[in-house]
């Protein structure tokens, strides 16, 4: 597996749920877009929906290679991520780890079976998927940071 980023999402655990008796595992598996939100080089956001899944305490989204937010990812691996439902706001800042290879099993299963789609198999022909793994640093939900 080759990858680039911030390699201490790698290394540092992520932290738990902000709310164990919260809904928020449920919407983690339910929900099927997240807003990602990168940063260009003149400091302006890239904001655009993206599949996603969560397992292992890691956002896991597939993107394509040549596509802006990899390319931004890549040069600038700190993001944010708010689930679409505004009147319970979810959002989660972390860093990037980018995968170009060698796709963790069980991150596929999951996109297989959430998405019917294979993250291993280009949309286009030539074209290649990466998977991005954000290690979360902090949550904010409902105003408070955790």
């Amino acid at each position: 597996m080759t990858s680039t980023g911030d390699p201490s999402t790698s290394r540092a655990p992520a932290p738990r749920h902000p709310d164990p008796e919260s809904d928020l595992p449920e919407r983690l598996a339910r929900e099927r877009n997240v807003w990602l939100c990168c940063v260009r080089a003149d400091g302006s956001p890239h904001v655009t929906p993206v599949w996603f899944v969560f397992l292992r305490e890691r956002w896991w989204i597939g993107v394509h290679a040549g596509s802006v937010k990899a390319r931004l990812v890549t040069r600038s691996p700190r993001v944010s991520l708010a689930l679409e439902n505004g009147e319970r706001p979810v959002v989660a800042e972390g860093g990037v780890r980018v995968h170009r290879e060698d796709f963790p099993p069980d991150v596929v299963a999951a996109f297989t079976a959430k998405y019917d789609w294979d993250p291993r198999v280009p949309h286009e022909r030539g074209e290649r998927t990466l998977l991005l793994e954000v290690g979360v640093r902090r949550w904010l939900m409902r105003g408070e940071a955790r």
